[in-house]
C-alpha cells in the first residue's frame, strides 16, 4: 500500500498458599547459592506486510507456506488488508493459524473516502466494517485506515499544518475513522487501536484528531484516540529525523513521539526503482531503515518494524517491493538481509 511521497484478559489471582512450617535444608557448606535470574524473551518487534486479499502471490502459497517463511524470517507480526465480510472472515481464519505458530496477524481496514457525502455516512460504513472485522476475530490489534490522510491534502504540500488539508475531506475521512474504532470497540473493547499509517510529513492530520481541530484552526471538534501511532516510510523519504519538504526539515520521529503513544514504523520499504536486488538489501537494512529504526527505538518509543512486503506485486501491481518474487517461493537479495538483520538485532 505505498504511496510515493513529494486477547487482553486478567487470569485470577491463584489463591495464597500457607506458611511452611518446614526449615529449608541448608546448603552444603564452601556452596554458594545464586539468585536464579529470569530469563528474558525477545519482545515482538519485527514485521511484514503482505496481501491475502489481494490474490497474485498470495492465493499461490498457501497460508502455511507464508507462516513458515515469516517463521524463517524471525517475523513476528503479518499486517493484511480488509474491506468486507468477506475479507474479514478470510484473514480471521488465517490469523488463527499463524496465531498457533507465533506469528499475530492484524488487519487495517480500509475503505473509500469519495463514496461517502459527509461525515455522518463515511461514520456509519467505518462502524459497520469495525463491527464486521471485530466480530470475525478478536485481534489484539486493529489498524483503522492505510495513507488517508494524503486523501485530505490540500494538493502537493506537506502536511504539518492543519491550513495544508481541504475541509470537506478531513471531515469525511475523521468519520471513517471514528466509525471504525466504534464499531471495534463495540464487539471488542480490550483489542487496540493503531492510527493508520500515515506518510511523509503528514502528521498534521494526526494533530487535528487529537485536538478536535480542523483545517480552518478551529476547535472542539470531535477528537480521535488511539493506542499506537502507525507511520510509513521509503527509501526516497531519506532521514526519518530530518526530512525535508517545502516547510523545512522536520523530525517526524519526534512529532510523533509527542502524542505520547508507542509508534509502530508499519511499512517501511525501498522503492524498486532504487536499483538493483543487492542495493535494495543494502538500504533495507542500512543506516537510514532498519539499522537506524533499531538504534532510536528507545530514544523515541518505536515499538515495532514492519517491512513492505513479503512477495512482489503481480505485473501491473504496486511494484517489486517483496523479499520474495511473486512465484511465492524464491528469495530475493533482501530475504536474506532482512533474516540476518533480525538475527543479530534481537530486540
Amino acid at each position: 500500500m505505498p504511496v510515493t511521497s513529494n486477547d487482553t484478559s486478567t487470569s485470577p489471582a491463584s489463591p495464597s498458599s500457607p506458611a511452611s512450617t518446614a526449615t529449608p535444608a541448608s546448603s552444603p557448606p564452601g556452596e554458594v547459592t545464586s539468585p536464579t535470574n529470569p530469563v528474558s524473551t525477545p519482545r515482538r518487534f519485527y514485521g511484514v506486510n503482505g496481501h491475502n486479499n489481494e490474490g497474485g502471490a498470495y492465493d499461490i502459497s498457501s497460508p502455511a507456506v507464508q507462516l513458515a517463511q515469516l517463521q524463517d524470517l524471525g517475523v513476528k507480526y503479518y499486517r493484511n488488508e480488509v474491506y468486507s465480510p468477506g475479507t474479514a472472515s478470510k484473514l480471521a481464519n488465517i490469523a488463527a493459524m499463524m496465531d498457533a505458530g507465533g506469528v499475530t496477524v492484524y488487519p487495517v481496514l480500509l475503505m473509500d473516502y469519495r463514496l461517502f457525502a459527509n461525515e455522518t455516512q463515511a461514520y456509519n460504513a467505518g462502524f459497520a466494517l469495525g463491527q464486521q472485522t471485530a466480530t470475525s476475530r478478536r485481534y489484539p490489534y486493529y489498524e483503522v485506515t492505510n495513507e488517508i490522510e494524503a486523501e485530505a491534502l490540500n494538493g502537493n504540500v506537506d502536511g504539518v499544518y492543519p491550513q495544508q488539508y481541504d475541509t470537506g475531506t478531513f471531515r469525511i475521512v475523521r468519520g471513517i475513522i471514528r466509525g471504525m474504532i466504534a464499531g471495534i470497540k463495540s464487539v471488542d473493547t480490550s483489542g487496540k487501536i493503531i492510527l493508520g499509517g500515515g506518510t511523509w510529513l503528514h502528521y498534521g492530520f494526526a494533530q487535528m484528531l487529537a485536538a478536535g481541530m480542523e483545517p480552518d484552526g478551529s476547535i472542539s471538534h470531535p477528537t480521535v484516540d488511539w493506542d499506537i501511532t502507525a507511520w510509513h516510510w521509503y527509501s526516497e523519504q531519506g532521514d526519518i529525523t530530518n526530512a525535508c519538504g517545502g516547510t523545512g526539515c522536520h523530525n517526524v520521529l519526534q512529532a510523533l513521539n509527542a502524542f505520547g503513544k508507542p509508534i509502530w514504523l508499519n511499512e517501511i520499504g525501498v522503492r524498486p526503482n532504487y536499483g538493483s536486488d543487492q542495493a535494495i538489501a543494502a538500504y533495507l537494512t542500512g543506516n537510514t531503515m532498519m539499522a537506524q529504526f533499531v538504534a532510536l527505538a528507545s530514544t523515541y518509543d518505536i515499538e515495532s518494524i514492519q517491512t513492505y512486503e513479503l512477495y512482489d506485486d503481480p505485473v501491473g501491481g504496486e511494484g517489486n517491493y517483496g523479499l520474495l518474487k511473486n512465484d511465492g517461493v524464491t528469495p530475493k537479495a533482501a530475504y536474506s538481509a532482512y533474516k540476518n538483520f533480525v538475527a543479530t538485532h534481537p530486540m
